[in-house]
């Protein structure tokens, strides 16, 4: 199979050359460009006789906090006529929902590792070998143990606050993500429903309304329960009344 050509786009010139470095020693490039902004990107892709299958770019490309011309030009890339696969490498966590809309293939965090690098690399791989049929359709980006796991956003359920951090309860297992509830119920809009200060929830999956010890519980999917906190139960039961047709809960 050819080799991969690459194009590094990393500011920090620790970063850019350990990077290179290891795509090197997976052995699957056999061309690798590496700049420091977003010009200098703009340029090397603007060389057709580069052929650029894949952009590993770093968000921060402006040492200024709240910078994301690296995030910018990653979604600009999505306008040209052969588009690159597109790696977002970057020490910005919180970034990773970015990520997935945009279609990024996958987020390496920093500091990089061979064995994750050698994990995108495939991605990479089976990518040109044969495109994802859901190419096109979002997708959730989450975590377990130390790698990223891509979701279809149908199959989750709820998503939790606790202990600093925030899970995904889907379909398909218990996963953590790296946005708040409040980015997330921003992001997701009509496909979440806030009902408790640590709960999102999916109104498609909510099976059962009723009280447990006094206190008001969804039951989600096939076994998920979930608390609707006192402020927000009227909002709740109505929005899980709408397009029904049935019988209406007392207050």
């Amino acid at each position: 199979m050819k080799q991969l050509s690459a194009l590094v786009v990393e500011d920090e010139w620790p970063a850019r050359n350990f990077l290179v470095e290891l795509l090197r020693d997976t052995g699957s490039f056999g061309y690798i460009a590496a700049v420091t902004d977003v010009e200098a990107a703009r340029e090397a892709l603007d060389r057709l006789e580069l052929g650029i299958d894949a952009v590993f770019v770093d968000i921060r490309l402006v040492d200024r906090p709240g910078d994301t011309s690296g995030l910018d030009f990653a979604r600009s890339l999505s306008a040209r006529a052969s588009p690159p696969a597109v790696v977002l490498a970057t020490a910005l966590a919180h970034h990773a929902l970015d990520g997935f809309e945009m279609g990024a293939v996958d987020y390496l965090l920093k500091p990089f590792t061979l064995d994750r690098v050698t994990t995108c690399v495939a991605r990479l791989l089976e990518r040109r070998r044969a495109p994802s049929p859901s190419a096109g359709k979002p997708r959730l980006v989450a975590r377990r143990d130390d790698r990223l796991v891509f979701l279809d956003l149908d199959g989750m359920l709820a998503f939790q606050a606790a202990e600093r951090l925030t899970y995904l309860h889907h379909v398909d297992g218990v996963f953590s993500v790296d946005l708040s509830l409040n980015a997330l119920g921003a992001t997701l809009g009509d496909r979440v429903l806030r009902v408790h200060r640590n709960w999102l929830v999916a109104p498609a999956y909510v099976r059962g309304l009723g009280r447990l010890d006094g206190e008001l519980i969804l039951e989600v999917g096939p076994s998920l329960r979930v608390p609707v906190s006192r402020d927000r139960a009227r909002e709740v039961r109505q929005r899980l009344l709408e397009n029904t047709v049935g019988i209406t809960l007392p207050d």
